[in-house]
């Protein structure tokens, strides 16, 4: 037996549960239904959720509270508030008598970059010297080379710098 034959059967035909569609007034004074516009949630879960980072300030500001904290369970109430570990209190104390701020602004991660040696730019500029000159040199080499070949074609003697004169 479906519905409709039991409401009707009980002479109740008009009296089934209101769907959810709100009644809304048109401007004539009839009322009209339309479907209730219900946005769901996204379902969709971020692949990779993204980690909460505390500034200098905001650590400071929590280290100060929790250090105010004297009465029992306050402290674990703070933590509960701010969303934290009290692993995360030890290591910012630990980060606290290091440097004040400068151990709690966050590290970058990596190899550390590591420091320029005075000698390395001279170094450098040598380098690129010894390339320039060793280039010039290959140039004038292949200048005389080619000098000595027109010499012989030509038939004419060459100086050379031992006798200092034709040859």
């Amino acid at each position: 037996m479906n519905a409709d034959q039991k409401y009707a059967s009980r002479g109740l035909e008009g009296a089934r549960r209101a769907a959810a569609m709100p009644v809304i007034e048109s401007p004539q004074g009839t009322a009209s239904p339309r479907p209730a516009v219900i946005v769901p949630p996204d379902p969709e879960v971020v692949a990779r959720p993204t980690r909460r980072r505390f500034t200098a300030e905001d650590k400071l500001r929590i280290l100060k509270l929790a250090d105010a904290c004297t009465a029992g369970g306050s402290l674990g109430a703070l933590l509960r508030a701010e969303g934290l570990y009290a692993s995360n209190l030890t290591t910012w104390r630990r980060q606290r008598t290091e440097g004040v701020l400068s151990a709690l602004t966050p590290q970058k991660r990596g190899r550390k970059a590591s420091a320029r040696h005075p000698l390395r730019a001279e170094n450098e500029i040598l380098r690129k010297e010894n390339a320039r000159l060793s280039t010039r040199l290959k140039q004038a080499e292949l200048i005389i080379d080619v000098q000595k070949k027109v010499s012989e074609i030509l038939g004419l003697p060459l100086e050379t710098p031992e006798e200092g004169g034709r040859t």
